[in-house]
């Protein structure tokens, strides 16, 4: 359904409110980047005071990846359903929740649940989604650029929390991590709640970019998650979908579930202290945003199918020379990798978004909501599989090696998409 209306223009000279409304958005995802920030800097800690092994606190860290994608979708239609405001807010305090109660665990099973659970899918009602949804609504000139920033918003959030968590982690304990990560969540609700606006009709102004008098999609009425469902069903029967799945699926694997979650400990295992490695990740992050920020540009210009083959191509041939630059101090062939694969980090998902918007016009943000349900369950397939084998094998290099086999497996599947749906 549609609705024709002309809301009253944006005084000249002022900031259109979309920008204020895509800040509000920066600030919460960046947030949400921060809270998941945290496995990868306790998961020496928990292993150290509670014995146990780093495959069942890997298991932890993949339920939260599942969730925070799976969640993902439904999280789109219930934004559309009952608007971004309340969605986020809520999100933001069950993250709150769960990384409070976290300090008071005694058994794995509360990891799984706490961490897991409750983390997992308050982060995701936060997810790319929230940005997919943010720029469809406010933004019809400068969609990608926006769309690059908002993404960047997570490397951010890297950068800020990364540091400071290890640092607390390392010095008052992991429980002191948990309880500024509850905080800083708690924090960032006001903001949300008071400067978080669904639609551009509701404050009497248009999306950045559009004619007056343009045709808006009026809020979708009825069940959220049925309306998830059916545009998973409709989406599912072209080529173009599981193309795009399967390679963010592969982006998972290569990034949060791999790099994010192991890279710390694996780190340490060749002798280098957990700040120092932390520090690394978040020197990755600063990167991050150059190159998604560049990437959102180059999306509104370049073929999107062709940003993400080269994207893929070239992360896969860094990881295959990882296993090798691993030391007990940072060697300048480690910080080339860190800057190279940085700028390479999340620059997949503009062109992604923008294919699926291509392709999927109106449901665009809803199929990205599942395409990046599929770019988590690869995060936890390896970040599982990346655990098991240093129980088992005792070093990491397998996993590597096998991530950036198939990076380059996602860069030809990434040149195969269509532009229509098919």
């Amino acid at each position: 359904m549609t609705l024709s209306t002309t809301p009253a223009p944006t005084r000249s000279g002022r900031i259109h409110r979309a920008w204020w409304v895509a800040a509000v958005a920066f600030v919460a995802i960046l947030g949400a980047a921060g809270f998941r920030a945290t496995p990868g800097v306790l998961i020496t800690p928990l292993h150290e005071e509670f014995g146990w092994s780093t495959g069942t606190i890997s298991l932890a860290v993949s339920i939260n990846l599942v969730l925070y994608g799976v969640t993902a979708p439904f999280a789109a239609a219930l934004m559309d359903r009952f608007g971004m405001r309340r969605v986020v807010s809520l999100a933001l305090l069950l993250v709150a929740l769960g990384s409070g109660l976290t300090v008071l665990m005694t058994a794995s099973w509360h990891l799984l649940l706490f961490w897991g659970v409750f983390i997992g899918l308050g982060t995701g009602s936060m997810a790319l989604v929230f940005a997919a949804t943010v720029t469809d609504r406010w933004f019809v000139r400068h969609r990608g650029l926006v769309t690059g920033i908002l993404t960047a918003a997570g490397a951010t959030g890297q950068l800020v929390f990364l540091p400071v968590l290890a640092s607390l982690a390392e010095g008052p304990g992991w429980r002191a991590a948990s309880l500024t990560v509850a905080g800083a969540a708690l924090a960032v609700v006001p903001f949300v709640w008071w400067l978080l606006r669904d639609r551009p009709e509701e404050v009497g102004t248009t999306a950045l970019g559009a004619e007056a008098g343009a045709v808006r999609t009026a809020p979708a009425a009825g069940n959220a998650a049925a309306r998830a469902l059916t545009v998973l069903r409709s989406a599912a029967r072209t080529r173009a979908f599981w193309f795009l799945a399967g390679g963010f699926a592969i982006c998972g694997m290569s990034t949060n579930g791999l790099v994010g979650t192991h890279f710390i400990p694996a780190a340490h295992d060749h002798g280098m202290a957990e700040p120092v490695a932390a520090g690394l990740l978040a020197v990755i992050g600063v990167f991050d945003i150059v190159g998604t920020v560049a990437s959102g540009w180059l999306s509104d210009k370049v073929d999107p199918k062709l940003l993400l083959g080269v994207y893929y191509a070239l992360r896969g041939l860094s990881l295959m020379l990882l296993p090798g630059l691993f030391a007990a101090t940072t060697e300048p062939s480690m910080l080339i990798f860190i800057v190279f694969y940085g700028l390479d980090w999340v620059a997949t998902v503009p062109p992604t978004v923008a294919l699926c918007r291509r392709i999927y016009g109106q449901d665009g943000a809803v199929v990205f909501g599942w395409v990046f349900a599929s770019h988590q369950v690869g995060a936890a397939v390896a970040a599982v599989g990346a655990g098991l084998t240093r129980d088992h094998l005792g070093a990491y290099d397998l996993a590597w090696y096998a991530a950036g086999a198939l990076c380059l497996l996602a860069a030809g599947m990434s040149l195969a998409i269509g532009h229509a749906k098919r």
